[in-house]
């Protein structure tokens, strides 16, 4: 089957508009905080693009990709401070090249190691080698710095075109093209000769040994290329918090880029891009308004994966498909008739969850919370009947809910197959 070409209308158009709500962004809010927020997504996205070039194109889950991120980080923080030393001559500019050359050159050396096997004993080895490389960090203080970290001023010399990366919005636009680049760098990888062939490799590795290629060589290969975006994400990181320290190691990095690409979709190119989004807005943004923003972020893992197991980009695609066919706006009634009964569990299960934490802190006054002009008394019963009548009547409402929105939806789909037909 023909590989459909890598440009056309249509691409370089979503491209160009991808492009431009980079460059844009930043003229919403000119706060540190919303350019704070715009440059960890983008480090993100290229984080998850990286960990889906293993496990979305490969077929290769690994438990220790924050290993390319964090060394990537660490290399990075090492040549800033050369930099600031006058000792290496190379702009700040280029110093994420750094960092993805460090993460290529650890995914060499640990790449031979991890692709001798697939499935889950690749899973288990790189889990085994995260784990390794996160403890000995501690061992070298000389390399990462210790408990403290690496620290350095990315602030040096005179600039050039009066850019010094002082103001966090030359640092946002530094990040962000850096990321576009890595982003089309990796869509245009997943498109070549070796990206069609891991993907044979990921869907079945007999036969693609039997035409001539060597799965082992082919998933070595996607490692190395994976370690190198995942440096140049750490790289970034290095650059925007001018700070690294060993937590960019550990398997709690690793889980996170596993999240975010399960919860946009493994299966999309830009599904990985998806789940940074949602999952940096839910890191940076909620935990600012609630402390129980990590129980809301386990909430989602868990309804996507049991509601949407393609991800996020699966319900895109399929709603798209949909809309083009012009049978989405049959849907429309019926999604509007079930939001009704969703919000009303959603928000008795925040306030549940939101008065039980203030219960826990034993303060009388922090089980109040004002919402809407109307205060919640969590001492008081009333509050309680209140909550599990409300999450009572939204389960069963949308129960019945569920029935009408799932025979809307075969019909429309009974309409697509028509036209196809």
């Amino acid at each position: 089957m023909k590989a459909p070409p890598l440009l056309t209308a249509s691409r370089l158009l979503s491209w160009g508009a991808y492009l431009a709500l980079i460059l844009v962004a930043p003229l919403f809010s000119r706060s540190g905080y919303w350019l704070s927020l715009l440059s960890q997504i983008a480090i993100m996205t290229v984080f998850a693009l990286s960990f889906n070039l293993l496990l979305g194109q490969t077929g290769l889950l690994s438990f220790g990709h924050a290993v390319y991120y964090g060394l990537g980080a660490m290399i990075t923080m090492h040549a800033l401070i050369a930099v600031n030393h006058h000792v290496l001559p190379i702009p700040v500019t280029l110093l994420p090249l750094i960092g993805g050359l460090g993460g290529l050159f650890f995914g060499v050396l640990l790449g031979y190691v991890t692709t001798r096997r697939a499935g889950t004993t690749f899973a288990m080895i790189s889990l085994g080698i995260g784990e390794m490389v996160a403890a000995s960090s501690l061992m070298f203080p000389a390399f990462s710095g210790g408990e403290g970290g690496l620290s350095g001023n990315r602030v040096t010399g005179t600039g050039w075109l009066g850019i010094t990366y002082g103001p966090q919005i030359q640092v946002y636009y530094l990040i962000a093209l850096w990321g576009f680049a890595c982003v089309v760098a990796m869509y245009a990888l997943a498109q070549t000769p070796l990206g069609r062939i891991a993907n044979a490799v990921r869907d079945n590795p007999e036969r693609a040994e039997f035409i001539g290629y060597n799965p082992q060589v082919v998933r070595f290969l996607m490692v190395v290329l994976a370690g190198f975006f995942a440096g140049v994400a750490g790289g970034l990181t290095a650059l925007n918090y001018e700070i690294v320290t060993s937590e960019s190691l550990h398997a709690y990095t690793s889980g996170l880029v596993i999240m975010m690409a399960f919860v946009g979709g493994v299966g999309y190119f830009f599904g990985p891009i998806l789940g940074a989004l949602l999952i940096t807005v839910l890191q940076m943004a909620v935990s600012s308004l609630t402390a129980a923003w990590l129980f809301y972020f386990g909430l989602l893992f868990l309804v996507v994966v049991l509601y949407a197991p393609g991800g996020v980009a699966s319900v895109v695609v399929e709603h798209r498909r949909l809309w083009r066919a012009g049978v989405l706006g049959r849907l429309a009634p019926a999604y509007l008739l079930a939001a009704v009964p969703v919000l009303l569990v959603g928000a008795a299960l925040v306030a549940v969850v939101e008065m039980v934490y203030r219960l826990m802190k034993e303060d009388a006054a922090s089980a109040h919370l004002r919402v809407f002009g109307f205060t919640l008394d969590a001492t008081r019963g009333l509050f309680w009947i209140a909550v599990a009548a409300a999450i009572a009547v939204g389960i069963l409402l949308l129960r019945k809910v569920a029935r009408t929105v799932s025979d809307e939806r075969h019909r429309a789909y009974a309409t697509l197959r028509q036209e196809r037909t």
